[in-house]
């Protein structure tokens, strides 16, 4: 039995089990365990073993479990509801100011939090609700949020630029760096869309009335209550960026200014810091777990030599120039975007076109966020995207499954528009990484 076989056979092995509906460590980490033995006998023991090691010594690793505390605090405090008000107040009075506000509220989240689930369930309780009673249109609205929590993996700290830091051996300040012009640029696109819209479209985004009748008083009030995420976003990421700390160290910054931040404004409760504890634990061993079998998969992969045999498929058999085959693997993540998330999407095919991208002599940390653009677009792409199903189920119910569907449309041509320019331009993303780092 040829090694691109069993390498196939694994692939596919994997994929059946996700199918199944087995947990994606369990699904990873079978596959790699049982071909490891089947392989190498006994002696294949040490592949987990040295994959748990490795995983253990990555320093770090460390700023996982401090971010994401960070993002539950802020969570869970309900402090993200003092930011919306505030876009209510300072954007209602414009056609579809307040939408555009929803987009301003889900790029501060994601520099709380990482995660785009967080965003999608801050949007879905707290802007929605809202955005509806105002005659929002439905359709348009339902898209502003899904396009909004999706800056989630992108903009830092990006918990999914973490992971991939770590499967692809890349600098995690970096990549967050590399991730900052590009969400950004990404938010106003989407500001800039739902602005001409509303503009040639009123009724799809009616301004407020009443937003021009709050007191100025309560305007800036509300306005200091919005920049108290931005001021522990700074006080995490100054500190990092002028080399006074390691990222370990600023990333216990941001967690502890969180929960300064909240038991200050007496948003702390025993039962809230209990919940966000609990929460950080099992998503800090989730992600663990995956990122020890994604480790252990990749090395039996590596053993099989299937890297080199796909980098031969693509270059020698099919005739594929570089570009060619980069625009192949982003395809192949927009597929697998329609059943999967964007950890498993990472740790399956990492190991495989990592070292493909690297041979073909792109940057690493440029295609980090490529990959976490694609996700972006996938986990919006019909029928089976992620953030479809996410928003079905926090979704009221006059939001059918068909509305949901229709209002991505316009907001994945806008990633796709952005994907391609940084593809085109890949100083955008690497400007502010040099910047920083080739100074130090």
């Amino acid at each position: 039995m040829s090694q691109e076989f069993i390498a196939v056979f694994m692939f596919a092995l994997m994929m059946v089990m996700l199918f199944t509906g087995q947990r994606v460590f369990g699904a990873i980490g079978a596959v790699a365990a049982i071909a490891a033995l089947a392989l190498w006998g006994t002696g294949g023991q040490d592949i987990p073993f040295s994959a748990a090691m490795k995983l253990m010594k990555w320093y770090p690793l460390l700023t996982l479990p401090m971010f994401i505390f960070m993002g539950y605090v802020l969570s869970e405090s309900r402090l993200a509801d003092d930011l919306y008000r505030m876009f209510h107040v300072w954007m209602g009075s414009l056609n579809g100011g307040l939408a555009i506000g929803t987009i301003g509220l889900m790029v501060l989240v994601s520099a709380m939090n990482g995660l785009s689930v967080a965003g999608m369930a801050i949007g879905a309780t707290i802007a929605l609700p809202e955005l509806l009673r105002r005659n929002y249109d439905k359709i348009m609205v339902t898209g502003v949020i899904q396009a909004g929590a999706s800056l989630g993996i992108l903009v830092p700290p990006s918990v999914v630029l973490v992971l991939y830091a770590m499967i692809a051996r890349q600098p995690v300040g970096q990549l967050w760096l590399a991730g900052v012009v590009p969400g950004l640029m990404m938010a106003a696109m989407f500001v800039v869309y739902i602005w001409i819209r509303c503009r040639f479209q009123p009724h799809l985004g009616p301004a407020m009335r009443d937003a021009g009748e709050v007191p100025f008083g309560e305007k800036l009030r509300l306005l200091g209550a919005g920049a108290l995420p931005l001021a522990i976003f700074a006080a995490m990421m100054v500190p990092f960026v002028n080399g006074w700390t390691s990222l370990v160290e600023s990333s216990a910054i941001g967690a502890l200014a969180a929960l300064a931040a909240s038991t200050l404004k007496r948003r702390m409760t025993w039962t809230i810091f209990v919940t966000c504890v609990r929460q950080t634990l099992a998503i800090s061993c989730m992600f663990m777990w995956i990122i020890l079998a994604a480790l252990g998969f990749g090395a039996v992969f590596d053993g099989l030599g299937a890297v080199r045999a796909i980098e031969s498929l693509f270059t020698e058999q099919l005739g594929l120039g570089p570009w060619a085959i980069l625009v192949v693997m982003q395809l192949s993540f927009i597929i697998m975007g329609t059943f999967l998330d964007d950890t498993a999407m990472l740790v399956i095919v990492a190991p495989l076109y990592v070292p493909l991208v690297g041979a073909l002599g792109f940057d690493l940390i440029w295609y980090g966020v490529l990959y976490t653009i694609t996700t972006q677009i996938a986990y919006m792409t019909p029928p089976f995207g992620y953030n479809l199903f996410l928003m079905r189920a926090m979704a009221p119910p006059e939001v059918g499954l068909g509305d949901i569907y229709r209002s991505i449309i316009p907001f994945v041509g806008v990633m796709v528009l952005a994907l391609a320019v940084i593809m085109a331009l890949p100083g955008i993303a690497l400007w502010l990484p040099e910047l920083v780092y080739g100074n130090q």
